[in-house]
């Protein structure tokens, strides 16, 4: 039966992973991720879990040894942040061009220079065309139904893609938390056994990853883009069945009080919580305004969030990444791409956040929502402003 535990996030992810029954395990420790891999590798020691750690020497390796692996038919896991992600992306392409079914967390946090620890959104915006799968968690009890969405989804025939499950560094994986720990009997009923479509086999050859030669490059690019659209079906599906099964439901776009709102705040991950506590404020002092949270980031849910925000006259955009471009940030481009499709024109204003580890407050979403607000009255050029940069 399940259990309420309070546990640090990364280790409740890690035990999660264990009750998927992994494979196999290849990963480097790098901040703030490593304590996920560090307890699965104590699990293996320790005789707990029946799988095969790999200990490597950069994250390249380690992403490569998940490749090997997924090929020849194991359930695999890794896990990464920031600069060990960069390293590894070479290969994160390879692996979903070759359509293998691999799981990885990745504990988001800022990409150098200069160097930082701490969290924002660089690493997943630098991977979201990587052809991966992605989802993003609010808190801890998310990330651990997430890993099992994730092997569910990545390993299911129709699907046959790499996910990546994205928490917020330190503000998530560093954090003890209340959560719901299911038991191997529970995940067996969601998960079934991996069952590899194509593997490798000495005894059976085949041929994976052959140069794309001109004439068959471009279909193979194809086939990949209608695979990753066709799996979000999979996907909804998937957290349909989690939700009825445990009761906890996941949506791509996720609201909060948007049903009669004017102006919408659009945010993703751990900062999704404290912006509902300033909706709530806004709303006792009778403002107009909700919250749409992006749960589902590759592929985009371009309907959902068009759903979530149609009506509102006005959307304050949040990015935890600088995509310096000059025009705004990736979340804001997305969405501006999205409501140019619909033809749908609501005043738009992108704030990039949080930046580094900064924090972001309750006082911060308030100003935000007021300063879109007026600046649609005034018919300012939409943009973006970068909030709390210090004079």
């Amino acid at each position: 039966m399940a259990k309420r535990i309070g546990m640090e996030v990364s280790i409740a992810a890690a035990e999660a992973v264990a009750l998927a029954d992994v494979d196999v395990i290849a990963a480097y420790p790098i901040t703030p991720q490593t304590h996920i891999v560090e307890h699965l590798s104590e699990l293996v020691a320790n005789g707990h879990l029946d799988a095969e750690f790999i200990p490597v020497e950069s994250e390249h390796s380690a992403m490569s040894c998940c490749v090997g692996s997924a090929a020849a038919g194991a359930r695999t896991f890794t896990s990464t942040s920031s600069q060990g992600y960069a390293l590894m992306s070479e290969i994160c392409y390879i692996a979903a061009g070759l359509r293998l079914p691999i799981v990885m967390l990745t504990a988001n946090r800022a990409l150098s220079a200069p160097i930082s620890i701490w969290n924002d959104h660089a690493d997943m915006m630098m991977s979201r065309d990587t052809g991966w799968i992605q989802t993003v968690a609010e808190n801890g009890q998310e990330v651990i139904d997430l890993v099992f969405h994730a092997f569910r989804v990545a390993e299911d025939q129709r699907v046959l893609l790499p996910v990546i499950v994205n928490l917020d560094g330190f503000i998530l994986s560093h954090m003890i938390e209340p959560m719901i720990l299911l038991d191997k009997e529970e995940v067996d009923r969601y998960l079934p056994p991996y069952r590899p479509k194509l593997r490798l086999d000495p005894k059976e050859p085949i041929t994976m990853g052959p140069v794309g030669m001109p004439e068959v490059y471009t279909e193979s690019k194809v086939a990949h883009d209608e695979a990753l659209k066709a799996s979000r079906a999979v996907i909804t599906e998937a957290w349909k069945e989690f939700g009825d099964l445990f009761g906890r439901y996941y949506h791509p776009v996720e609201t909060y009080k948007t049903e009669d709102a004017e102006t919408i705040l659009i945010t993703m991950g751990s900062i999704s919580e404290t912006a509902m506590t300033a909706v709530d404020a806004m709303r006792a002092d009778g403002r107009s305004v909700g919250l749409a949270r992006i749960r589902l980031w590759r592929p985009f849910p371009t309907e959902e969030l068009i759903a979530a925000v149609k009506g509102a006259r006005t959307l304050a955009v949040m990015d935890r990444a600088l995509t310096l471009n000059g025009v705004c940030g990736p979340v804001c481009a997305e969405l501006k791409s999205a409501l140019y499709d619909r033809d749908l024109h609501p005043y738009l204003q992108n704030y990039i956040v949080g930046l580094g580890g900064r924090d972001v407050t309750v006082q911060n979403f308030m100003e935000m929502s007021d300063g879109v607000v007026e600046a649609a009255e005034r018919g300012a050029p939409m943009g973006y402003e970068i909030i709390n940069v210090r004079e």
